[in-house]
């Protein structure tokens, strides 16, 4: 990301602080592309050098919003539909590959995929909203999106605060970091699959 951009999500941060984190993790779980991610990092690098923020309201703040978001997603594309998915698709740019890749690995591995959706930056942004379109079970999808909100901004967060000094290693760590969770979301996915096929049936 652009060294001004991420100097003007600084300054945003420090200015309204909790709003800040509050307002830019709930929009992108609910499908608005915004850099919730880099938001969360920074206001977790600002708490460990300038003490405005504290880390601990951090997570609780932003999982309650990143939970409320991908509720919201997926109230939105529970009720709008496979028209109001591909208008967001159109507007905001998003390759008909990327939609059908989330939609295999939703109808396949079901709620799950939610969890491990929460740490991949495009599956991330509109797993709420897919996930209504499918008609994903409500309380599966709670559950796993709460889970995967709690687990992914607690290791964010921290991540942001124990690297203070680090920054742009933190960055390139983040981005490792994303390949290596699909990585292992694969693993666990296939391990899942041959366990399924393998037991005997009751």
């Amino acid at each position: 990301m652009h060294h001004a951009i991420i100097q003007s999500l600084r300054a945003f941060i420090a200015d309204y602080g909790y709003w800040a984190v509050a307002v830019a993790l709930l929009s992108e779980s609910a499908g608005i592309p915004v850099p919730g991610e880099i938001t969360l990092l920074l206001a977790s690098f600002l708490a460990y050098h300038e003490h405005r923020l504290q880390l601990g309201w951090i997570i609780v703040i932003a999982t309650a919003a990143t939970t409320l978001g991908g509720d919201l997603g997926y109230a939105v594309g529970y009720h709008g539909g496979r028209h109001l998915l591909d208008r967001y698709q159109r507007a905001f740019r998003i390759s008909p590959a990327t939609i059908k890749r989330g939609e295999q690995m939703f109808a396949r591995h079901g709620a799950a995929a939610i969890f491990f959706a929460r740490f991949i930056f495009g599956l991330r942004v509109f797993a709420g909203p897919l996930a209504g379109v499918l008609r994903m079970r409500w309380r599966a999808f709670a559950i796993f999106n709460f889970l995967g909100a709690a687990v992914w901004v607690a290791v964010i967060a921290s991540a942001g605060y124990l690297f203070g000094q680090h920054w742009h290693t933190l960055l390139r760590t983040m981005q490792r970091f994303n390949i290596a969770v699909l990585i292992v979301a694969g693993v666990v996915i296939l391990w899942w699959r041959y366990r399924r096929q393998t037991l005997p049936e009751n």
